[in-house]
Protein backbone atom coordinates (compact mmCIF):
# COMPACT_ATOMS: atom_id res chain seq x y z
CA UNK A 1 0.00 0.00 0.00
CA UNK A 2 2.05 2.95 1.27
CA UNK A 3 5.31 1.44 -0.01
CA UNK A 4 3.85 1.07 -3.50
CA UNK A 5 2.53 4.63 -3.36
CA UNK A 6 5.93 6.00 -2.31
CA UNK A 7 7.60 4.04 -5.11
CA UNK A 8 5.21 5.57 -7.66
CA UNK A 9 5.83 9.00 -6.17
CA UNK A 10 9.56 8.46 -6.50
CA UNK A 11 9.19 7.73 -10.22
CA UNK A 12 7.09 10.86 -10.74
CA UNK A 13 9.58 12.97 -8.79
CA UNK A 14 12.43 11.58 -10.90
CA UNK A 15 10.62 12.56 -14.08
CA UNK A 16 9.91 15.98 -12.62
CA UNK A 17 13.59 16.54 -11.85
CA UNK A 18 14.48 15.61 -15.42
CA UNK A 19 11.88 17.98 -16.85
CA UNK A 20 13.46 21.04 -18.54
CA UNK A 21 11.24 23.63 -16.80
CA UNK A 22 11.52 24.73 -13.16
CA UNK A 23 8.03 26.22 -12.87
CA UNK A 24 5.15 24.28 -11.32
CA UNK A 25 1.50 25.18 -11.90
CA UNK A 26 -0.33 24.04 -8.77
CA UNK A 27 -4.12 23.68 -8.75
CA UNK A 28 -5.66 22.98 -5.36
CA UNK A 29 -8.98 22.76 -3.55
CA UNK A 30 -10.26 25.56 -1.31
CA UNK A 31 -11.11 23.70 1.92
CA UNK A 32 -8.80 23.13 4.88
CA UNK A 33 -7.44 19.89 3.37
CA UNK A 34 -6.80 21.54 0.00
CA UNK A 35 -5.19 24.62 1.55
CA UNK A 36 -2.99 22.46 3.79
CA UNK A 37 -2.01 20.46 0.68
CA UNK A 38 -1.08 23.68 -1.13
CA UNK A 39 0.99 24.90 1.83
CA UNK A 40 2.94 21.62 1.93
CA UNK A 41 3.60 21.56 -1.81
CA UNK A 42 4.45 25.26 -2.04
CA UNK A 43 7.05 24.88 0.71
CA UNK A 44 8.54 21.59 -0.49
CA UNK A 45 8.76 22.66 -4.14
CA UNK A 46 10.28 26.05 -3.29
CA UNK A 47 12.96 24.25 -1.27
CA UNK A 48 13.85 22.34 -4.45
CA UNK A 49 14.19 25.57 -6.41
CA UNK A 50 10.84 25.45 -8.24
CA UNK A 51 8.78 28.56 -8.90
CA UNK A 52 5.20 27.75 -7.87
CA UNK A 53 2.18 29.37 -9.53
CA UNK A 54 -1.02 28.55 -7.61
CA UNK A 55 -4.64 28.59 -8.72
CA UNK A 56 -7.30 27.65 -6.19
CA UNK A 57 -10.34 25.86 -7.66
CA UNK A 58 -13.60 24.81 -6.09
CA UNK A 59 -13.68 21.95 -8.62
CA UNK A 60 -11.55 21.09 -11.67
CA UNK A 61 -14.37 21.96 -14.05
CA UNK A 62 -14.04 20.75 -17.68
CA UNK A 63 -14.16 24.35 -18.92
CA UNK A 64 -11.18 25.20 -16.68
CA UNK A 65 -9.26 22.08 -17.68
CA UNK A 66 -9.56 23.05 -21.34
CA UNK A 67 -7.82 26.34 -20.55
CA UNK A 68 -5.16 24.67 -18.39
CA UNK A 69 -4.27 22.13 -21.08
CA UNK A 70 -4.12 24.72 -23.86
CA UNK A 71 -0.44 25.10 -22.87
CA UNK A 72 2.39 22.63 -23.42
CA UNK A 73 5.71 21.67 -21.85
CA UNK A 74 4.58 22.50 -18.32
CA UNK A 75 4.56 20.77 -14.92
CA UNK A 76 0.98 20.59 -13.61
CA UNK A 77 0.03 19.37 -10.13
CA UNK A 78 -3.55 18.81 -8.94
CA UNK A 79 -4.03 18.59 -5.17
CA UNK A 80 -7.17 17.35 -3.38
CA UNK A 81 -9.09 16.64 -6.58
CA UNK A 82 -8.80 15.06 -10.06
CA UNK A 83 -8.16 11.45 -8.99
CA UNK A 84 -11.35 10.25 -10.67
CA UNK A 85 -10.78 12.28 -13.86
CA UNK A 86 -7.27 11.04 -14.64
CA UNK A 87 -8.51 9.51 -17.94
CA UNK A 88 -9.95 12.91 -18.94
CA UNK A 89 -6.67 14.63 -18.05
CA UNK A 90 -4.81 12.00 -20.06
CA UNK A 91 -6.84 12.78 -23.16
CA UNK A 92 -6.37 16.53 -22.71
CA UNK A 93 -2.65 16.15 -22.05
CA UNK A 94 -1.69 13.69 -24.82
CA UNK A 95 1.92 13.61 -23.61
CA UNK A 96 2.40 17.39 -23.86
CA UNK A 97 2.84 18.21 -20.14
CA UNK A 98 3.96 16.45 -17.00
CA UNK A 99 0.90 16.02 -14.75
CA UNK A 100 0.85 14.80 -11.14
CA UNK A 101 -2.37 14.10 -9.24
CA UNK A 102 -2.17 14.14 -5.42
CA UNK A 103 -5.73 13.37 -4.40
CA UNK A 104 -7.47 10.99 -1.99
CA UNK A 105 -10.93 10.55 -3.53
CA UNK A 106 -12.08 7.50 -5.46
CA UNK A 107 -9.77 7.32 -8.46
CA UNK A 108 -9.29 5.92 -11.94
CA UNK A 109 -5.97 5.09 -13.56
CA UNK A 110 -4.37 7.48 -16.05
CA UNK A 111 -3.92 6.42 -19.67
CA UNK A 112 -1.13 8.87 -20.55
CA UNK A 113 2.33 7.89 -19.19
CA UNK A 114 3.01 11.57 -18.48
CA UNK A 115 -0.03 11.75 -16.19
CA UNK A 116 0.96 10.28 -12.81
CA UNK A 117 -2.13 9.53 -10.75
CA UNK A 118 -0.72 9.33 -7.23
CA UNK A 119 -4.11 9.00 -5.58
CA UNK A 120 -3.78 6.50 -2.69
CA UNK A 121 -7.14 4.99 -3.64
CA UNK A 122 -5.31 3.26 -6.49
CA UNK A 123 -2.89 1.77 -3.95
CA UNK A 124 -5.43 0.23 -1.57
CA UNK A 125 -5.84 3.17 0.82
CA UNK A 126 -9.25 4.73 1.55
CA UNK A 127 -9.44 8.50 1.28
CA UNK A 128 -12.32 8.75 3.76
CA UNK A 129 -10.51 6.71 6.40
CA UNK A 130 -6.79 6.20 5.84
CA UNK A 131 -5.31 9.25 4.16
CA UNK A 132 -6.29 12.86 3.47
CA UNK A 133 -5.03 14.88 0.51
CA UNK A 134 -2.72 16.83 2.82
CA UNK A 135 -1.32 13.58 4.21
CA UNK A 136 -0.82 12.41 0.61
CA UNK A 137 1.02 15.64 -0.22
CA UNK A 138 3.12 15.24 2.93
CA UNK A 139 4.17 11.71 1.88
CA UNK A 140 5.03 13.14 -1.54
CA UNK A 141 7.10 15.96 0.00
CA UNK A 142 8.87 13.53 2.32
CA UNK A 143 9.63 11.24 -0.62
CA UNK A 144 11.05 14.20 -2.52
CA UNK A 145 13.33 15.13 0.37
CA UNK A 146 13.39 13.68 3.91
CA UNK A 147 14.01 17.19 5.26
CA UNK A 148 10.33 17.91 4.50
CA UNK A 149 9.37 15.80 7.50
CA UNK A 150 8.97 19.12 9.32
CA UNK A 151 5.73 19.60 7.33
CA UNK A 152 3.98 16.69 9.06
CA UNK A 153 1.80 18.99 11.16
CA UNK A 154 0.23 20.41 7.98
CA UNK A 155 -0.53 16.90 6.73
CA UNK A 156 -2.25 16.06 10.01
CA UNK A 157 -4.15 19.35 10.00
CA UNK A 158 -5.67 18.59 6.61
CA UNK A 159 -6.71 15.15 7.84
CA UNK A 160 -8.45 16.64 10.87
CA UNK A 161 -10.13 19.20 8.62
CA UNK A 162 -11.69 16.49 6.45
CA UNK A 163 -13.12 14.83 9.61
CA UNK A 164 -12.60 11.26 8.52
CA UNK A 165 -12.01 9.67 11.91
CA UNK A 166 -12.32 6.12 13.18
CA UNK A 167 -13.87 6.16 16.66
CA UNK A 168 -12.99 9.85 16.96
CA UNK A 169 -9.31 9.32 16.11
CA UNK A 170 -7.15 9.67 13.02
CA UNK A 171 -6.29 6.27 11.61
CA UNK A 172 -3.77 4.60 9.30
CA UNK A 173 -1.50 7.00 7.37
CA UNK A 174 -3.29 10.05 8.78
CA UNK A 175 -2.39 8.89 12.28
CA UNK A 176 1.20 8.10 11.32
CA UNK A 177 1.60 11.64 10.00
CA UNK A 178 0.14 13.10 13.20
CA UNK A 179 2.47 11.00 15.35
CA UNK A 180 5.43 12.22 13.28
CA UNK A 181 4.39 15.79 14.12
CA UNK A 182 4.11 14.83 17.79
CA UNK A 183 7.66 13.46 17.74
CA UNK A 184 8.85 16.73 16.24
CA UNK A 185 7.11 18.75 18.92
CA UNK A 186 4.82 20.59 16.50
CA UNK A 187 1.64 18.83 17.62
CA UNK A 188 0.04 17.43 20.75
CA UNK A 189 -2.57 14.68 20.90
CA UNK A 190 -4.80 14.50 23.95
CA UNK A 191 -7.61 11.97 24.58
CA UNK A 192 -11.20 12.89 25.33
CA UNK A 193 -14.38 10.86 25.81
CA UNK A 194 -15.20 10.73 22.10
CA UNK A 195 -11.69 10.30 20.71
CA UNK A 196 -8.73 12.68 20.52
CA UNK A 197 -7.91 16.38 20.23
CA UNK A 198 -5.12 17.39 17.85
CA UNK A 199 -3.35 20.58 18.86
CA UNK A 200 -0.78 22.51 16.84
CA UNK A 201 2.10 24.06 18.77
CA UNK A 202 2.95 27.34 17.03
CA UNK A 203 4.96 30.49 17.83
CA UNK A 204 1.60 32.22 18.32
CA UNK A 205 0.53 29.59 20.88
CA UNK A 206 -1.38 26.32 20.82
CA UNK A 207 -4.22 25.98 18.30
CA UNK A 208 -6.79 23.18 18.14
CA UNK A 209 -6.69 21.67 14.65
CA UNK A 210 -10.46 21.33 14.37
CA UNK A 211 -10.93 25.02 15.19
CA UNK A 212 -8.20 26.11 12.77
CA UNK A 213 -9.71 23.89 10.06
CA UNK A 214 -13.07 25.63 10.48
CA UNK A 215 -11.33 28.99 10.01
CA UNK A 216 -9.53 27.76 6.91
CA UNK A 217 -12.77 26.40 5.46
CA UNK A 218 -14.36 29.79 6.07
CA UNK A 219 -11.55 31.69 4.37
CA UNK A 220 -11.35 29.32 1.43
CA UNK A 221 -15.08 28.80 0.87
CA UNK A 222 -16.91 31.90 2.06
CA UNK A 223 -13.99 34.05 0.89
CA UNK A 224 -13.36 32.26 -2.40
CA UNK A 225 -14.28 35.31 -4.50
CA UNK A 226 -12.44 37.71 -2.20
CA UNK A 227 -8.84 36.37 -1.90
CA UNK A 228 -9.82 34.07 0.96
CA UNK A 229 -7.77 31.05 -0.18
CA UNK A 230 -4.54 33.06 -0.36
CA UNK A 231 -5.31 34.50 3.06
CA UNK A 232 -5.76 30.98 4.39
CA UNK A 233 -2.40 29.99 2.94
CA UNK A 234 -0.75 32.96 4.65
CA UNK A 235 -2.25 31.80 7.94
CA UNK A 236 -0.78 28.33 7.39
CA UNK A 237 2.66 29.50 6.27
CA UNK A 238 3.14 32.65 8.37
CA UNK A 239 0.55 32.49 11.13
CA UNK A 240 -2.56 34.62 11.74
CA UNK A 241 -2.44 38.42 11.75
CA UNK A 242 -4.95 41.11 12.78
CA UNK A 243 -5.86 41.47 9.10
CA UNK A 244 -6.56 37.77 8.61
CA UNK A 245 -8.54 37.70 11.87
CA UNK A 246 -10.65 40.65 10.70
CA UNK A 247 -11.37 38.95 7.38
CA UNK A 248 -12.42 35.80 9.21
CA UNK A 249 -14.83 37.73 11.46
CA UNK A 250 -16.42 39.44 8.46
CA UNK A 251 -16.83 36.21 6.47
CA UNK A 252 -18.24 34.36 9.47
CA UNK A 253 -20.89 37.03 9.89
CA UNK A 254 -21.88 36.73 6.21
CA UNK A 255 -22.02 32.93 6.45
CA UNK A 256 -23.98 32.88 9.71
CA UNK A 257 -26.58 35.31 8.36
CA UNK A 258 -27.02 33.33 5.12
CA UNK A 259 -27.25 29.98 6.92
CA UNK A 260 -29.73 31.38 9.44
CA UNK A 261 -32.00 32.74 6.69
CA UNK A 262 -31.88 29.52 4.69
CA UNK A 263 -32.41 27.28 7.73
CA UNK A 264 -35.47 29.31 8.72
CA UNK A 265 -36.83 29.01 5.18
CA UNK A 266 -36.35 25.24 5.10
CA UNK A 267 -37.86 24.80 8.56
CA UNK A 268 -40.86 26.88 7.46
CA UNK A 269 -41.36 25.45 3.97
CA UNK A 270 -39.81 21.99 4.33
CA UNK A 271 -37.54 20.13 1.92
CA UNK A 272 -38.63 18.36 -1.23
CA UNK A 273 -38.52 14.57 -0.93
CA UNK A 274 -38.19 11.58 -3.19
CA UNK A 275 -38.17 7.97 -2.03
CA UNK A 276 -34.68 8.08 -0.48
CA UNK A 277 -33.53 11.71 -0.83
CA UNK A 278 -34.48 15.02 0.79
CA UNK A 279 -33.35 18.05 -1.18
CA UNK A 280 -33.45 21.84 -1.57
CA UNK A 281 -32.06 24.60 -3.80
CA UNK A 282 -30.46 27.85 -2.61
CA UNK A 283 -29.99 29.32 -6.10
CA UNK A 284 -27.57 32.23 -5.76
CA UNK A 285 -28.73 33.22 -2.26
CA UNK A 286 -25.32 32.33 -0.79
CA UNK A 287 -23.59 34.85 -3.09
CA UNK A 288 -20.92 36.28 -2.82
CA UNK A 289 -19.68 33.11 -1.09
CA UNK A 290 -18.33 30.18 -3.12
CA UNK A 291 -20.19 26.98 -3.95
CA UNK A 292 -18.26 25.04 -1.32
CA UNK A 293 -20.80 26.61 1.04
CA UNK A 294 -23.61 24.33 -0.09
CA UNK A 295 -21.69 21.34 1.25
CA UNK A 296 -20.99 23.11 4.55
CA UNK A 297 -24.66 24.01 4.80
CA UNK A 298 -25.72 20.40 4.18
CA UNK A 299 -23.30 19.40 6.94
CA UNK A 300 -24.88 21.95 9.29
CA UNK A 301 -28.34 20.49 8.58
CA UNK A 302 -27.48 16.87 9.38
CA UNK A 303 -28.89 16.86 12.92
CA UNK A 304 -31.56 19.53 12.67
CA UNK A 305 -34.86 18.26 14.15
CA UNK A 306 -36.84 19.07 10.98
CA UNK A 307 -34.58 16.86 8.83
CA UNK A 308 -35.64 13.31 7.92
CA UNK A 309 -33.10 11.00 9.63
CA UNK A 310 -33.62 8.25 7.02
CA UNK A 311 -33.10 10.17 3.77
CA UNK A 312 -29.89 11.30 2.07
CA UNK A 313 -29.43 15.09 2.10
CA UNK A 314 -28.92 16.99 -1.19
CA UNK A 315 -28.49 20.72 -1.71
CA UNK A 316 -28.16 22.64 -4.98
CA UNK A 317 -26.36 25.96 -5.57
CA UNK A 318 -25.83 27.95 -8.76
CA UNK A 319 -22.20 28.01 -9.97
CA UNK A 320 -21.07 31.61 -10.73
CA UNK A 321 -19.63 32.19 -14.21
CA UNK A 322 -16.22 33.21 -12.89
CA UNK A 323 -13.00 31.70 -11.56
CA UNK A 324 -10.84 34.04 -9.45
CA UNK A 325 -7.45 34.34 -11.10
CA UNK A 326 -8.77 32.97 -14.39
CA UNK A 327 -11.60 35.35 -15.25
CA UNK A 328 -15.08 34.79 -16.73
CA UNK A 329 -16.03 31.19 -17.55
CA UNK A 330 -19.55 30.55 -18.95
CA UNK A 331 -20.61 27.53 -16.90
CA UNK A 332 -24.40 27.38 -16.86
CA UNK A 333 -23.98 24.75 -14.13
CA UNK A 334 -25.57 23.84 -10.82
CA UNK A 335 -23.57 22.20 -8.04
CA UNK A 336 -25.10 19.47 -5.92
CA UNK A 337 -23.57 18.61 -2.55
CA UNK A 338 -24.70 15.65 -0.49
CA UNK A 339 -24.35 14.58 3.12
CA UNK A 340 -26.02 11.95 5.31
CA UNK A 341 -27.83 12.16 8.66
CA UNK A 342 -26.14 10.34 11.57
CA UNK A 343 -28.47 7.33 11.35
CA UNK A 344 -27.63 6.79 7.69
CA UNK A 345 -23.94 7.36 8.38
CA UNK A 346 -23.93 4.39 10.74
CA UNK A 347 -25.67 2.22 8.14
CA UNK A 348 -23.22 3.27 5.41
CA UNK A 349 -20.26 2.47 7.65
CA UNK A 350 -21.83 -0.91 8.43
CA UNK A 351 -22.26 -1.56 4.71
CA UNK A 352 -26.04 -2.04 4.83
CA UNK A 353 -26.84 0.88 2.46
CA UNK A 354 -24.83 2.52 -0.35
CA UNK A 355 -22.53 5.44 0.29
CA UNK A 356 -22.89 8.63 -1.76
CA UNK A 357 -20.01 7.66 -4.05
CA UNK A 358 -21.96 4.57 -5.12
CA UNK A 359 -24.77 6.47 -6.86
CA UNK A 360 -24.22 10.25 -7.22
CA UNK A 361 -21.34 10.03 -9.76
CA UNK A 362 -23.18 7.43 -11.86
CA UNK A 363 -26.39 9.46 -11.92
CA UNK A 364 -24.45 12.61 -12.79
CA UNK A 365 -22.60 10.89 -15.63
CA UNK A 366 -25.86 9.64 -17.11
CA UNK A 367 -27.01 13.25 -17.43
CA UNK A 368 -23.74 14.44 -18.97
CA UNK A 369 -22.67 16.22 -15.79
CA UNK A 370 -19.25 16.48 -14.19
CA UNK A 371 -18.19 14.09 -11.44
CA UNK A 372 -14.90 14.25 -9.59
CA UNK A 373 -14.52 14.28 -5.82
CA UNK A 374 -16.91 11.93 -4.02
CA UNK A 375 -16.67 10.03 -0.74
CA UNK A 376 -19.16 7.72 0.96
CA UNK A 377 -20.35 10.39 3.43
CA UNK A 378 -19.70 13.59 1.49
CA UNK A 379 -19.96 14.09 -2.25
CA UNK A 380 -20.48 16.76 -4.88
CA UNK A 381 -20.94 16.97 -8.66
CA UNK A 382 -22.31 19.46 -11.18
CA UNK A 383 -25.03 19.28 -13.82
CA UNK A 384 -26.44 21.72 -16.35
CA UNK A 385 -28.91 24.22 -14.93
CA UNK A 386 -32.43 22.88 -15.21
CA UNK A 387 -31.48 19.23 -14.65
CA UNK A 388 -31.80 19.25 -10.86
CA UNK A 389 -35.02 17.21 -10.70
CA UNK A 390 -33.69 14.88 -13.38
CA UNK A 391 -30.62 14.22 -11.22
CA UNK A 392 -32.74 13.37 -8.18
CA UNK A 393 -34.78 10.98 -10.31
CA UNK A 394 -31.65 9.43 -11.82
CA UNK A 395 -30.14 8.86 -8.37
CA UNK A 396 -33.31 7.05 -7.34
CA UNK A 397 -33.01 4.85 -10.43
CA UNK A 398 -29.38 3.98 -9.63
CA UNK A 399 -30.30 3.16 -6.02
CA UNK A 400 -33.24 1.03 -7.18
CA UNK A 401 -31.02 -0.84 -9.67
CA UNK A 402 -28.50 -1.52 -6.89
CA UNK A 403 -31.22 -2.95 -4.66
CA UNK A 404 -31.93 -5.75 -7.15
Amino acid sequence: MIDDLEEAMGRAIGEMRDWPGRTVHLFHHNDSDGLSSAAILTTALAREGYEVHRLCLEKPYPEVLEKIYAGTGRILIFADFAGRIAPRLSLLNSGRNLTLILDHHVAEAATDPRVHNLDPDLFGLKGDRDIAAAATCYVFARTMNPSNRDLAHLGALGAVGDKFFVAGRLASVNRDVAMEAVRQGTMEVTPHAGGEYYILRTPQGNMYCDELAVRLDMLGAAGYYGNGPETGLRVLLDGPTPETDAMLVSLTAVKDAAFKRETARLEREGLRKSSRIQWFHVGDRFSPMGVKMIGLFCEALREKPFMDPDRYIAGFQTVPDEIPGLGPVPFGQIKISMRVPPRLERRIREGTIPGLDAFLPEATNRLGGFSDACHRLAAATTVAAGKEEDLIAEMEKVLEEGAH
